[in-house]
């Protein structure tokens, strides 16, 4: 077996130590905070119709790809701080949730984007990239899990969680 495979394995050992600490109320909790993540993103990106918010452009498979995946990773870390206490603060969650929003927003309905580029600059330069934005945001957040999972199981201390972490 190569590094890889351990580093995986183990990762995800410890994500099912800390996910088996879950209880029925922090399960609760982390399917409420899930379904809060879909309808406030969903809502902010129009990716389902709304009287809020028009969508200029169509939402791609991409966009609910990163929607679901963000709003479960989300209440997921949501619902590790109710599985044990802890004095840990990550705002690796509110990066990764803005990037989420950011990702599946309708390029040309961002108004920071068209300042800086255009109309055409959005859906030529904007556009391609938000795969990417994406990506990103599921990755940070996987990643804050991954350390609260860590914390969560004992492998890591919060202290270690913290920036100068060595876990």
């Amino acid at each position: 077996m190569d590094n890889h495979s351990v580093a995986i394995r183990s990762h995800a050992g410890t994500l099912g130590v800390a996910i088996s600490m879950f209880t029925p109320k922090t399960w609760a909790v982390t399917i409420l905070s899930a379904a809060i993540g879909l309808a406030v993103i969903g809502l902010a990106t129009a990716i389902y119709e709304n009287p809020f918010f028009m969508r200029m452009t169509p939402v791609r498979t991409q966009d609910y790809v990163i929607w679901l995946l963000s709003s479960v990773l989300m209440g997921l870390i949501v619902g590790s701080y109710f599985a044990a206490s802890s004095t840990s603060v990550d705002g690796k969650i509110l990066s990764g949730g803005l990037l989420s929003v950011v990702a599946v927003g309708c390029p040309t309905c961002n108004k920071i984007v068209i300042l800086l580029l255009g109309t055409s600059g959005a859906l030529n330069i904007f556009a391609p990239i938000q795969l990417y934005i994406g990506v990103a945001s599921v990755f940070l957040l996987g990643w804050t899990l991954l350390l609260r999972a860590k914390t969560l199981a004992g492998t890591c201390s919060v202290s270690q969680a913290l920036p100068r972490r060595t876990c």
